[in-house]
């Protein structure tokens, strides 16, 4: 008899990598709808995928109430991988939120988005940053992550700075 596999939970939040331009705000927007499941199934992973939607939101305009349906999903999550797309602004805040409130310890946790949206720009770095954790949630043990432009950050460690358009690690590693 075959061992059941594992999904990989997704839990999407919303943020730039779920966006399209829009132009009356001159911005990206968030849609209602993510169209990253879509995205994975278009993939063909080996890895059984599950996915919730807890909102559809810039980073910036994440509420506590967000913050709690967020741990909220992953404590009542039955999966021990979890990755969640987010917008990049507040990520590293949203990591360090978890890893101060989750009390679930057995889940491996990475929190994942992009600068540029996976639809509708060319290129975009939002393939390739659902590529890196879905490569990184099959080897990383316990614990919550951030990962983004082809490394993972520890969430006491990531900043986002602005002006290199990239993540990177206060302890500069």
């Amino acid at each position: 008899m075959e061992k059941k596999k594992e999904a990989i939970h997704f839990v999407a939040t919303g943020g730039t990598i779920d966006s399209f331009y829009n132009g009356i705000k001159d911005t990206a927007t968030p849609r209602k709808e993510s169209i990253i499941p879509a995205y994975l199934e278009m993939l063909k992973l080996y890895e059984k995928v599950k996915f919730t939607q807890v909102c559809m939101k810039d980073s910036r305009e994440l509420t506590k109430a967000d913050l709690q349906k967020i741990l909220k999903t992953v404590e009542k999550s039955p999966y021990s991988k979890i990755i969640i797309t987010h917008g990049t602004y507040t990520m590293p805040d949203t990591a360090r939120f978890l890893k101060n409130n989750l009390k679930k310890k057995n889940q491996t946790i990475i929190l994942t988005g992009s600068m540029i949206p996976l639809e509708g720009f060319s290129p975009s770095d939002g393939g390739f940053a659902l590529g890196y954790a879905i490569a990184q949630i099959q080897i990383l043990p316990a614990g919550i992550y951030v990962c983004m432009n082809g490394k993972v950050f520890n969430p006491d460690e990531v900043v986002k700075v602005l002006s290199e358009g990239r993540f990177s690690s206060v302890f500069n590693k």
